[in-house]
């Protein structure tokens, strides 16, 4: 066999049959934007839906010597041996190229198992043994989704940006989509929270740029790390963002989308788990619970809120998470309990949620300020109000790694 890929962009290719090999053939080809032509007297669930959804042409009887006319390929799954054997013969006498997946070796053509990743294809084949080939063709896909493969283009094209949400840090829980783009990268710009373990396996010449931000302290101000996206990609690298938490979720990712829209850069989001949910998570809170709250508000802690707005939380029959909100933790505090929050509405923060320092400190909203001062607390941290920090006994169930 001499392994191709064809373009069957367009062009006619002709199904015989109504089974189950049939409809995978047709799937697959009707994804790669093939003219199909399935003919077959029944049509088995799936073909029905290609048919009905109109990704499928649909003659009813059997296939005959005028079913190939301006025909590119064939794949013959009709269920019958010697319907098979002819429709083949059919095909030989036309020199056009014939599956036969029910016997393989049989056909002057191969499907084998396909990995697709984007614009990457992977074709698998071991001969007859079409089982083998999947088992190879779903490792390889596994490895292409984990990174480990090399996914960084080696010809010239335009740039483009990559938002990817790491997370809360542990790299665990970077995702797929996530840990593939970052195989991609020419560029990787870094925050100080994202899962910068997976760094050490990016290639030696991909360049890492680091613009983490502390409480307080922000080298890198938010108007340049967009300038560094977009000079990047307009020098036609693939930049890759590695945020922590989720692009979208008090990550300042819709500013970066925009900057890049500006510049007519392409620009992809690829969300992460926010650690608005994976951090009292890790500390065994859960943000709702059946009985404590039916809805979770996040707030950053670096927003000034007025009156009203602080009334409206302290009436607010549910969670409040705030990131970001350690050095505010007083102010906000005090502020809820005058708007008319229960003071004795259990608080927890949680340092370092999932890291090697994660640590939990939990007091009723009108101490916990003066219990995490005495404590020592610090950023990174999550604070959770309400309910849910006592509703499974009280953190201490945790998901975090080492925990």
């Amino acid at each position: 066999m001499h392994p191709l890929h064809l373009d069957l962009r367009g062009r006619r290719v002709l199904v015989a049959g109504g089974g189950p090999l049939a409809a995978g053939g047709a799937r697959e080809l009707a994804d790669a934007g093939a003219d199909v032509l399935v003919v077959a007297d029944a049509l088995c669930e799936e073909l029905r839906e290609l048919h009905a959804s109109g990704r499928v042409r649909l003659r009813r009887g059997g296939a005959g010597p005028a079913d190939l006319e301006g025909a590119w390929l064939v794949h013959a799954a009709t269920g019958d041996r010697a319907g098979d054997e002819a429709l083949g013969a059919l095909a030989e006498q036309r020199r056009v190229w014939c599956v036969r997946p029910a016997e393989p070796a049989a056909g002057t053509a191969a499907a084998p198992a396909v990995v697709r990743r984007d614009d990457v294809v992977v074709s698998v084949g071991a001969g007859a043994d079409t089982a083998r080939a999947r088992a190879l063709a779903g490792a390889l896909g596994h490895r292409l989704d984990s990174g480990e493969l090399p996914l960084r283009r080696r010809r010239p094209r335009a740039g483009r940006v990559v938002l990817v949400g790491g997370g809360p840090g542990e790299p665990e829980l970077l995702t797929l989509r996530g840990r593939r783009r970052l195989a991609e990268a020419d560029v990787v710009v870094v925050d100080r929270l994202a899962p910068t373990g997976v760094l050490a396996e990016l290639d030696p010449d991909v360049e890492v740029v680091d613009v983490g931000k502390a409480a307080g302290n922000h080298p890198v101000p938010q108007e340049e790390i967009n300038r560094v996206l977009v000079d990047a990609a307009l020098a036609g690298r693939t930049v890759v963002r590695l945020k922590g938490g989720d692009p979208y979720v008090l990550g300042r990712g819709g500013e970066e989308v925009l900057a890049c829209r500006e510049a007519g850069v392409e620009v992809e989001v690829v969300p992460g788990v926010t650690s608005a949910f994976a951090v009292p998570a890790a500390a065994g809170i859960p943000v709702t619970h059946r009985g404590a709250a039916r809805c979770v508000t996040v707030l950053s802690g670096h927003e000034d809120l007025a009156g009203d707005d602080l009334e409206a939380l302290a009436r607010l029959d549910g969670t409040l998470v705030v990131l970001m909100g350690v050095s505010a933790l007083e102010r906000l505090s005090a502020a809820l309990v005058a708007a008319g929050r229960d003071p004795r509405t259990p608080v927890a923060v949680v340092e370092d949620g999932w890291g090697a320092r994660q640590r939990t400190t939990t007091a009723p909203l009108s101490e916990i300020a003066a219990v995490a001062r005495a404590a020592g607390v610090r950023p990174p941290a999550v604070v959770v109000v309400g309910e849910v920090v006592e509703a499974l006994g009280g953190p201490g169930v945790s998901g975090a790694a080492g925990a």
